[in-house]
């Protein structure tokens, strides 16, 4: 399962959440403790806002551990909100065109988890995408799908679409597909505000948490807690969305 991570808030070097807390990003690449798997090593990416609309979005298929690109990059660039992400594969090649987070116009978009069976409907899946989104579909991913049919249910209320969208491939997953039908947690923006929410079709839903950073001001959002020794730390209930925003955080119900 993949490790993700997001900032929303007083502009910051991307460091300071991907290398260098003691549990930062880079880190749980290697040592994941909230997961089944401990080693994210399939990819990486980042998307970042600054002074334009759309995110810069860098992705590699190498560990985010060995890349010094990454590291260089997570030096030099400071951002008020962004999103990274490490992946392990539950299936789909290793490709740039596969490692999170995707992005579209302004919206960026990561999860982590899996829509059981995929591959057995991943057609019905594509065809499902509206026509005129389909040429961002880049790459072979259930998670790429699920942002697509997102932004074909139109943004104007961004949980409600992901809630559609949800309801449309674990309906897929349980017609063509396989247990677990639909396990997610994700993060998403539109350069304004910052998005997560958690769902799980059966008891096992992708962990989230989120703490208030006075120092920084600014939220953090996360897999796991980036450091180990750190209190403050809230956990995202499972069957939930939060929307974050410089004003506070906002938990509604989220239940498909």
């Amino acid at each position: 399962m993949c490790r993700w991570a997001a900032y929303l808030g007083k502009p910051i070097f991307l460091e300071e959440v991907i290398t260098k807390p003691a549990h930062s990003l880079v880190i749980q690449s290697q040592d994941a403790t909230k997961a089944k798997t401990a080693i994210n090593a399939d990819g990486f990416g980042i998307a970042w806002y600054g002074e334009r609309a759309e995110p810069g979005l860098y992705r590699d298929i190498y560990p985010a551990w060995s890349d010094p690109n990454l590291r260089a990059l997570a030096h030099q660039v400071r951002s008020g909100l962004f999103l990274a992400h490490v992946r392990a594969s539950t299936g789909t090649a290793t490709s740039r065109n596969n490692c999170h987070p995707f992005t579209c116009g302004e919206w960026s978009f990561m999860h982590n988890g899996q829509i059981g069976g995929f591959e057995g409907f991943r057609k019905k899946a594509d065809m499902a995408i509206p026509d005129a989104l389909y040429a961002h579909r880049k790459g072979a991913t259930d998670s790429e799908v699920l942002f697509l049919l997102m932004l074909g249910q139109g943004m104007e209320d961004p949980a409600a679409a992901l809630a559609a969208s949800v309801r449309q491939l674990r309906g897929l997953s349980k017609t063509y597909g396989a247990t677990p039908h639909m396990r997610l947690s994700s993060a998403f923006s539109d350069g304004t505000s910052l998005w997560a929410a958690r769902y799980s079709s059966d008891e096992i839903a992708p962990s989230v948490f989120y703490r208030w950073s006075e120092s920084r001001a600014g939220w953090a959002v996360v897999s796991e807690p980036l450091e180990t020794s750190e209190g403050g730390w809230s956990e995202l209930a499972a069957g939930t969305i939060a929307r974050f925003t410089q004003d506070g955080v906002e938990v509604m119900s989220f239940e498909p």
